[in-house]
């Protein structure tokens, strides 16, 4: 699959210039990748007291020599998430709506709408069903991949099914949610929910290379790779591992990951529309931690909600207003789409961030390929008895490949 390092052929000079960890790092990767069938990978640290490292790996086509690059777009799934509930807070602090506002003032229909509020939506535990759960929805996503879904029939699907539980009581990752904090967006604005991430996030922070396309545009700016799946949305619907011996198989090289590329993103809307580049979501989730998108109060109140997404196993991941805590050191969120997988983290206490992106949704095993590679790369900044951290969406759910 030629997951090979493409930056093997630095000079020894350029290689000298690196920070000493890079040499650590890279064969790990290149043997986690190798172990998985990951065909390629951009990877970016940034670290105040180890120096900074970027590198690409592998190919952005399975089977060519089509070495992966910095400026390579990748769909960044549900890191949008991020994004919508941030400018859900901005809409909070500047008076235009309340976090504890029943989601019954803005949008009608909603199953115990008067008793769910904005902010139970953004931490995910508001008991609404997802739709992505929906085994028609993944039939539908198969058998029409182009197929350009509004909100409002996201909505319908997942009204159709009775609520998981109570507002309130626990965690779980649904899609629905942020699409009603989309429309939410949107009512209170006025205006495309496209034009408050350009305006309040993306001009602000400088996101010069991402963007929020419109839902029948499925394409992806040049340059990028292919993006590749295992399964099809219908068998993946109960675990994201593949059968024993189709694992085989793939592992082997004899059963390839379909080309996702082009397949319609518009069932993720405001949860996982987002198109980027490594260099933009390393401004990003540095920006999002360290608070610049919101002030000191607000910030305060992102961080201050983040609880357990298992209160049985505290130390694992935390979900917060729109943010993830990844074991015991990095916040920010990751995003798996039908073709990509993408992970954005950053350290408060020291400023490390990892940003990784794949082009492959779901190594063999199940696991998000993205994933696989920060949980080897861990260890070199925090030691062997690191906590890795682990997907929100995978660990509280058996969702189906669209997470979004």
């Amino acid at each position: 699959m030629g997951c090979g390092s493409s930056t093997s052929d630095k000079s020894n000079s350029d290689k000298a210039q690196e920070p000493a960890y890079a040499a650590t790092l890279r064969p790990i990767i290149e043997k986690l990748m190798k172990d998985n069938v990951i065909p390629g990978a951009v990877v970016v640290v940034r670290s105040p007291k180890d120096g900074n490292w970027t590198a690409t790996f592998g190919t952005g086509t399975i089977g060519k020599n089509v070495p992966m690059t910095v400026d390579d777009h990748f769909r960044f799934g549900s890191n949008t998430k991020t994004m919508t509930v941030t400018v859900l807070m901005q809409l909070a602090q500047e008076g235009k709506l309340a976090l504890d506002d029943p989601i019954a003032k803005y949008w009608p229909g909603v199953t115990n709408g008067d008793h769910i509020t904005l902010a139970q939506l953004a931490e995910m535990r508001s008991g609404l069903f997802s739709y992505t759960f929906d085994e028609p929805f993944n039939a539908s996503l198969d058998n029409d991949p182009q197929r350009v879904w509004t909100p409002q029939q996201l909505l319908d699907i997942a009204f159709s099914h009775p609520v998981n539980f109570a507002p309130g009581a626990q965690f779980e990752y649904s899609n629905t949610n942020t699409i009603l904090l989309g429309l939410v967006i949107e009512k209170v604005t006025g205006k495309p929910v496209a034009d408050s991430f350009k305006q309040r996030i993306f001009d602000p922070l400088g996101l010069k290379q991402t963007s929020f396309p419109a839902a029948t545009d499925n394409s992806i700016p040049d340059p990028h790779p292919q993006g590749y799946a295992f399964g099809t949305n219908i068998s993946t619907l109960k675990t994201f591992a593949l059968p024993p011996d189709q694992q085989a198989a793939a592992l082997a090289g004899t059963l390839l990951p379909s080309d996702q590329t082009t397949s319609s993103p518009s069932w993720t809307w405001t949860a996982g529309g987002i198109i980027s580049t490594v260099d933009d979501m390393t401004t990003y989730v540095q920006a999002l931690v360290d608070g610049k998108l919101l002030d000191p109060q607000m910030q305060k109140t992102r961080i201050d909600s983040i609880q357990p997404i298992d209160p049985a196993n505290p130390a694992m991941a935390g979900y917060g207003l729109g943010i993830v805590r990844f074991g015991a050191h990095l916040l920010g969120h990751d995003g798996q789409m039908p073709g990509f997988m993408t992970f954005m983290g950053t350290d408060p206490d020291t400023g490390l961030t990892i940003v990784v992106a794949t082009n492959l949704a779901t190594v063999p095993s199940g696991e998000g390929s993205a994933l696989v590679l920060v949980k080897g790369m861990l260890p070199t900044f925090y030691g062997a008895n690191a906590v890795p951290g682990e997907d929100p969406a995978q660990r509280a759910t058996t969702a189906p490949t669209p997470t979004g």
